[in-house]
């Protein structure tokens, strides 16, 4: 799943998603240590499902907003990998080192990959600026806490989510216990058929 937020408009999240039950899941595309968190080990495998829907989301997105350990991770790849690398990896690759990316931390002082900014301690009011200036979708991946955050102040206007026929059994709840209710948010998915 991935929420999105457009400057004078929306974010929009997306976020990939093996389920074991409705509400546990959120295990994305990068590489399996991706996520050991609770000793997790399946992540990186929602590559294999992409069917180009991803790349249609990422041509609207102008700016991203991740949470420090999914800052981490993307730094950590896309921020290092070739820009003229075939497929989607090139492109996202190419685009991502060129618009912004703030990120949400409570630990980082500073941040390395170009274009990168850190939004400080007042997260949602930063988040609050932001929609305000011109452009268009800035897309959140991953950051879970963030989304959280987002959600509680009410500064996520999509949630987009695909949907893969894979059951993986464990992960982290996609919307934990608690978790603000949407309400009238817009919701949009891609299913994928199952493997033949």
């Amino acid at each position: 799943m991935s929420p999105s937020l457009t400057r004078r408009s929306r974010h929009v999240f997306d976020r990939g998603a093996g389920v074991r039950h409705p509400r546990r899941c959120r295990p994305g595309p990068g590489g399996p240590e991706e996520d050991t968190e609770g000793g997790f080990q399946h992540g990186g495998w929602q590559f294999d499902y992409d069917d180009g829907t991803v790349a249609a989301w990422e041509k609207n997105t102008e700016a991203l907003l991740l949470g420090r350990r999914t800052y981490e991770l993307f730094a950590g790849s896309w921020g290092v990998w070739p820009e003229d690398a075939d497929g989607l990896q090139g492109e996202l690759t190419r685009r991502y080192n060129r618009i912004p990316k703030y990120v949400a931390s409570r630990s980082l002082t500073e941040v390395g990959w170009t274009n990168s900014y850190l939004l400080g301690p007042d997260v949602p009011g930063a988040v609050e600026r932001l929609r305000g200036e011109p452009g268009g979708e800035i897309r959140v991946w991953g950051s879970t806490e963030l989304i959280r955050t987002l959600a509680e102040h009410d500064q996520i206007d999509e949630y987009r989510l695909l949907v893969h026929p894979l059951v993986l059994g464990v992960g982290k709840k996609l919307f934990g216990d608690g978790f603000p209710t949407p309400g009238s948010r817009s919701w949009s998915r891609a299913r994928r058929p199952p493997a033949s």
